[in-house]
Formats: structure tokens, C-alpha cells, sequence
């Protein structure tokens, strides 16, 4: 652990000791004064919507690429193996967000449990994940809006602003406001996907599952895994998009009334409704009109039930309702790395003036400047489905370190005070880890490129930080602390 930056400032004249009646710590209280956000403003209901609302985009579209790499069996096994690993996670993480309840979240744990070098990597994984996907979904946006004739508007860099702008606005009016909006349009999503289901079931016919060609030299090839075995693995980061971003409920932290209990509750209830939509969906919709009718489509539910006949008040409906999603997701994924971009500026790790404060506790230039840089990737490439691979890329990181997080606080503190525990233990954060390295290693199958953009990034991070950052940490940070309370005790343990 560095020392603490602030010795100076609390230093009398020629680095003394403290001026008089100037309490040693003043300088600490001055800093973190200006880097707070505003408490209790989330209970358990609008958390559950938070960690819905990271991810519901991903019901209406993304999902189904997977069928071009593995048909209908071999994503059908891949969603059920990354479910398998979210839920795992899931859990995992609400044990260590109940006893480490800071705005840092996974980087927090990381903090903790693996060094400085740990909390920086899965902070920066982080941060790659919530910066690249904003920017991917706002052309994903830009793209309905335009296939929706909504306003004359055509998909581009004014409609990217827009959303920057209209959506960052509302978040720096305040944490409260923006999560209540969050709330209300993912809950239109979310009944839009129901009512989809239930017309769509109406045209289920199983024997159109597996009506994608088999490519008879893949190995273990059949009509259910029309691309073989390989196929499954390949389509681990499709089978994703129907739960990513759920991880980012412990980011909410300090602005949580009783998070060691809302927490765990609210990450509970999210990961429930996310599987259910996405058994739901994945059935309804590959049932509907067929496998080989969905895999290529940019709206896949439209696809589903628009069918010969062109659209429908259903397939129109449903059109909406994926905007709706998709709006819901951006103005989640949003909130999401301002937060985690404060808590790495405030304890130092990036340029500390990034986490600033305003009057209505907003981390205002944690909100502008990922939302510029996003802008700037949106309009200058164009590229959504990129984008959301390096974004993917920079998810699996993160949950292999905070997994391992997980494990080795366990481990080395097994006497810690845990509010809420982890089903399985260490059993479950061990299948979390294996199962993101695998879903890591599979992102080199679909897309070589966005992998190693990812990796480049990394490079560049880690070079600041060894070079620059890691020596000009913010002792009194929440994660901080957290990390030198338990060297405290353990030293005091080991005496």
C-alpha cells in the first residue's frame, strides 16, 4: 500500500506535524467531501430493475448469432452453461458486495482479496465492458430509430449525440431520478418480451428447432449441433448476451438503503428473471418461424412472428418494445461505468479529478467523459457488433478475477463476518472460474480482432498504472481501506 497522498496537506510548515487545532485527517475528509454520492437513494425493487435493465437489450437481439455458430443445440448448451456461470457469479458476488459495500464493486473485491495489481486489472476489465457497450447499443438504437421512420430520422452521429446527451443529462440530474427512469422503461421491455412470447408460442412447432444445415465435416455434427461440438464453444459469448451486465448491481452500492441485505436480495431476483426471459425468448423465438429464419436477423423477434405476410401490430409492437429494451440497457450500462470509473479515479488509480462530484451527488465527469469517448467510437466507426465483442472481452476478464476474488478471500479470511454467504461456497465461485476462462478463450473463435483491441487496451492501462498511478493511490478511499484494515489484522494475527 502507498502512503497515503495526503500527508502533505495535513502537514504543518516544512512537512511538521499538524497545524494547530487542525485535525490530522482534514485533508482526507476535504477529498472525499467532494467524491460522494448520494446514499440511500436504491432499495431492493429498483436494484432488481437495475441489474434487469443492464441486460434486456440482449433478449431482443445479439443472442441469435449464436445459431450461425452452433444451431439450435449447441447455443441452446452454451446458454445454459453461461447461465449456469452468471448465476454462479452472481452469488459469488453478492456474499462479497454485502461485507465490501463500496461504489468500486468488482475492482473492490479484487482490492482486497488480490493487491492493488488485481483490484487495477478487474477495474480496467470492467471499464472496458461498460464504455464499448453504451457505444455499441447506441447505433444499435441509431439502426431503430431509422428502421422505424421515427421523426424522418436516419441512423448516425445526430442520433448518437442525442442519446449521449439526453441520457447523460438525466443522470446527472440525479441517481434517484435516473434509476426510477430505468425502472419504468425496463419494465415496458420486459412485459413487451412477455406478450411477444405468448403470441409467438401460438406458431410453436419443435420440428423447426433444428432446421439449420449440418455440416457434415464438423466433428460430432447432427441436426442439433448442425456446426459440431467446436460449435458450443463458439458460442459462449452469444450465449451471454442474454445475461450481460448483471454483474454491475454492486455498483449501486453506496447509494443503496442496506446494501449488505438489498443487495444479495436484489442480485437474487435479477438473476431469476433473467433466466427466465431468456428460456422464454430462446424458445419462442426459434420455435416460432425456425432456427435458420432468426440467425442472421438484426431483430430476431420481429423475424419470429412477422413471418410471409410482412408486419403485424404483434411484430410492430414488439419493434417498439426494442428500442424501449435498448434504451434501457444504455441508460444502465451507463450509470454503470460512471461508477466504476469514480471509484478507480477517487482511490487514484485513474486521474483523480474524474471523480469529482456535483451539488446533486452526480459524478459528472465520470458520466461526460466515457459518454464523449463512446460518441466518439459510435460515430467514428459504426461498428456495433465490434464494439460489443471487445466489450465481452473485458466482461470474462473481470469475472475470472472477481470469481478468484471470491475463492481466495474465503480462503485467507474464512473468519470474516459475511452477512449473506455464498450457496456452495467456494464450489460455486470455482465453477464461475472455469467457466469464464472458457467463455474468455472463446471470444478468440468468434472475433480475433475485437480480442486483441481489448488486449491493446490493457497494455496501455497497465503501463499507466506500473509507470504512473500505482504509486499515488488514495489511502483513504472506501476500497482502500477495506484492503489495509485486513493487512492490519492480519499482521496483528501473525504477532
Amino acid at each position: 500500500m502507498a502512503d497515503s497522498p495526503f500527508s502533505a496537506h495535513t502537514a504543518g510548515p516544512q512537512g511538521g506535524p499538524p497545524a494547530a487545532g487542525q485535525p490530522p485527517a482534514s485533508a482526507d475528509d476535504a477529498y472525499l467531501e467532494r467524491r460522494t454520492l448520494r446514499r440511500g437513494s436504491a432499495g431492493v425493487l429498483l436494484l432488481t430493475g437495475l441489474g434487469v435493465a443492464y441486460v434486456v437489450s440482449g433478449d431482443f437481439a445479439g443472442w441469435n448469432f449464436g445459431l450461425a455458430e452452433a444451431g439450435f443445440g449447441g447455443l441452446a448448451i452454451a446458454a445454459v452453461l453461461m447461465g449456469l456461470m452468471y448465476t454462479c457469479l452472481v452469488f459469488a458476488q453478492a456474499e462479497m458486495a454485502a461485507v465490501l459495500p463500496s461504489a468500486g464493486g468488482g475492482y473492490g473485491f479484487a482490492r482486497r482479496a488480490l493487491g492493488p495489481w488485481g483490484g487495477f486489472l478487474t477495474g480496467t476489465a470492467i471499464l472496458i465492458e461498460y464504455v464499448l457497450a453504451p457505444a455499441a447499443i447506441c447505433i444499435f438504437i441509431g439502426d431503430y430509430v431509422e428502421s422505424l421512420h421515427l421523426f424522418g430520422l436516419e441512423s448516425g452521429w445526430p442520433v448518437y449525440l442525442a442519446c449521449f446527451v439526453v441520457f447523460i443529462g438525466i443522470h446527472l440530474w440525479g441517481v434517484g431520478e435516473a434509476l426510477r427512469f430505468s425502472f419504468i422503461v425496463t419494465g415496458i421491455a420486459v412485459v413487451a418480451l412477455l406478450i411477444f412470447a405468448v403470441g409467438a408460442f401460438t406458431e410453436f412447432d419443435a420440428s423447426r428447432l433444428n432446421d439449420i444445415p449440418v455440416d457434415a465435416s464438423a466433428f460430432g455434427a447432427n441436426s442439433w449441433l448442425p456446426f459440431g461440438l467446436l460449435g458450443i464453444w463458439a458460442a459462449f459469448p452469444f450465449g451471454m448476451w442474454f445475461f450481460l451486465g448483471v454483474e454491475g448491481v454492486p455498483l449501486a452500492a453506496e447509494e443503496t438503503k442496506d446494501p449488505a441485505r438489498a443487495l444479495p436480495k436484489a442480485m437474487a431476483l435479477s438473476i431469476g428473471i433473467l433466466l427466465i426471459l431468456a428460456v422464454v425468448t430462446f424458445l419462442a423465438a426459434t420455435g416460432a418461424r425456425g432456427s435458420a429464419a432468426v440467425q442472421d436477423a438484426g431483430n430476431p423477434l420481429v423475424a419470429a412472428i412477422e413471418g410471409d405476410g410482412g408486419a403485424t401490430p404483434l411484430s410492430r409492437f414488439v419493434n417498439y418494445a426494442g428500442l424501449a429494451g435498448l434504451v434501457a440497457s444504455f441508460f444502465s450500462l451507463i450509470y454503470a461505468g460512471s461508477r466504476q470509473l469514480f471509484a478507480l479515479s477517487r482511490a487514484g488509480y485513474l486521474p483523480r479529478f474524474l471523480s469529482l462530484t456535483s451539488k446533486r451527488k452526480a459524478p459528472y465527469l465520470g458520466l461526460i467523459v466515457p459518454g464523449a469517448l463512446g460518441f466518439a467510437l459510435a460515430a467514428g466507426t459504426g461498428d456495433g457488433a465490434r464494439m460489443l465483442n471487445v466489450a465481452v472481452f473485458g466482461a470474462t476478464i473481470s469475472y475470472a478475477l472477481m470469481a478468484l476474488s471470491h475463492i481466495v478471500l474465503r480462503k485467507r479470511e474464512p473468519h470474516m463476518h459475511r452477512p449473506y454467504r455464498t450457496p456452495g461456497g467456494i464450489l460455486t465461485s470455482s465453477v464461475a472460474l472455469v467457466l469464464a476462462c472458457a467463455a474468455l478463450a472463446a471470444t478468440f473463435l468468434v472475433d480475433k480482432q475485437a480480442a486483441f483491441i481489448a488486449l491493446g487496451v490493457y497494455v496501455v492501462a497497465i503501463l499507466y498504472f506500473a509507470l504512473y498511478s500505482r504509486n499515488r493511490l488514495v489511502a483513504s478511499a472506501p476500497e482502500e481501506e477495506f484492503a489495509a484494515l485486513a493487512a492490519a489484522e492480519r499482521e496483528l494475527e501473525r504477532d
